[in-house]
């Protein structure tokens, strides 16, 4: 129960600082079979009967062929919920795997986003939920941060090209330790894929780094995310920001170091 609390709050809390969700959305949660879509469907079933806004929500789940386990026990657990659930295969996947088995995951994701909206449109769902969590929002900023050289990471709400979803990822202030005791608190049926088990060395990488600091600062993930809210752009060096040419300097960070005698 106070899992479920927690749970609520902070959906809910996300929810509503990036107007997610709005009155009369249908929201579809891509359901991936692993622990941290399945908490964000059990939350949004509970949200949207406490919820001050109505709307509904249904999940689907595109099956790529690198599941590990049969989907059939999810299925039956959604259906004894009461959860509309649409199972899709995407042959389009199946013949990738098929004829070129060693695809990376770039192509895959392009693969299933193709899919996603399709599944979304037949649904006629407006919203589209992913299970991303704090973690995979910390690790993203890390990552590009790093490794890529942009101040950069997940978009909490952003919109399909066409302008005609709204993705949304809910979970941005839920962290793994929170989901994995939740989906094991509901005793639901846990299909794992096999992309989730290969896991590249950068991600190895931040993982362990976070695992280290975290074990002097629990709450650094937190802060993490309380950064990526609180910008202050003209300490940085895009020069889009920067008023250069102000005859005050005000709001101009010092650029170069003070050099001493």
């Amino acid at each position: 129960m106070e899992l479920e609390k927690l749970l609520l709050r902070k959906v809910g809390e996300a929810v509503g600082r990036f107007k997610m969700i709005r009155d009369g959305d249908r929201v579809a949660v891509a359901l991936s079979g692993g622990k941290d879509s399945l908490t964000l469907l059990e939350t949004l079933l509970l949200l949207a009967k406490r919820a001050p806004i109505d709307f509904s929500v249904c999940a689907f789940t595109v099956e790529q062929g690198k599941f590990l386990r049969p989907i059939g026990p999810l299925g039956e657990y959604l259906k004894a919920r009461g959860v509309d659930w649409t199972y899709h295969t995407d042959n389009p996947s199946l013949r990738l795997l098929e004829e070129q088995p060693d695809h990376g995951c770039d192509m895959c994701s392009r693969f299933r986003r193709r899919a996603v909206y399709q599944i979304a449109r037949g649904l006629g769902a407006n919203v589209i939920a992913f299970g991303h969590t704090a973690d995979d929002f910390c690790e993203s900023f890390l990552r590009n941060a790093m490794f890529t050289g942009r101040v950069s990471a997940l978009p909490a709400i952003t919109y399909s090209r066409e302008k005609d979803f709204r993705l949304i990822r809910p979970l941005v202030f839920v962290t793994e330790d929170i989901t994995s005791r939740y989906a094991e608190s509901l005793g639901a049926p846990i299909v794992p894929c096999g992309c989730s088990l290969r896991t590249g060395t950068v991600r190895k990488s931040i993982r362990s780094l976070f695992s280290e600091i975290e074990k002097d600062y629990p709450h650094l993930k937190e802060t993490l995310l309380s950064a990526m809210g609180n910008l202050e752009p003209e300490r940085l060096l895009d020069l889009r920001y920067l008023d250069l040419d102000s005859s005050e300097g005000a709001g101009v960070p010092e650029l170069l170091p003070i050099l001493n005698d």
